[in-house]
């Protein structure tokens, strides 16, 4: 249980320091090279935001399978999976490295 408490503290603050990086790469990024992502972009994108769309993708997998019983007695599974599932699966596995839009 102390490995569990451990782990969730080092992703708090690992996302807590990512934020602001990311941003300031961001603006940095697409107001000099007009759409065209820089490395430093890419870098922040690989080791902070697709880690952190993973952890979005689990969270949403194990809330659609807890949901799934009521889900589908409400017969809408269907938007279940397209809300809670595609768009973290889309953002993380999807997009190319370096592209925030």
């Amino acid at each position: 249980m102390h490995y569990v408490k451990r782990l969730v503290l080092v992703v708090a603050v690992a996302a807590f320091l990512a934020g602001p990086l990311a941003q300031s790469a961001m603006a940095e990024d697409y107001s000099v090279n007009s759409g065209e992502p820089s490395g430093a972009t890419m870098v922040v994108d690989m080791f902070a935001a697709r880690p952190l769309g993973f952890v979005s993708l689990i969270f949403g997998t194990a809330t659609f399978v807890v949901s799934l019983p009521f889900s589908a007695w409400g017969g809408n599974t269907g938007e279940a999976f397209d809300n809670l599932m595609v768009p973290p699966a889309m953002y993380t596995f999807n997009r190319p490295l370096g592209d925030f839009r």
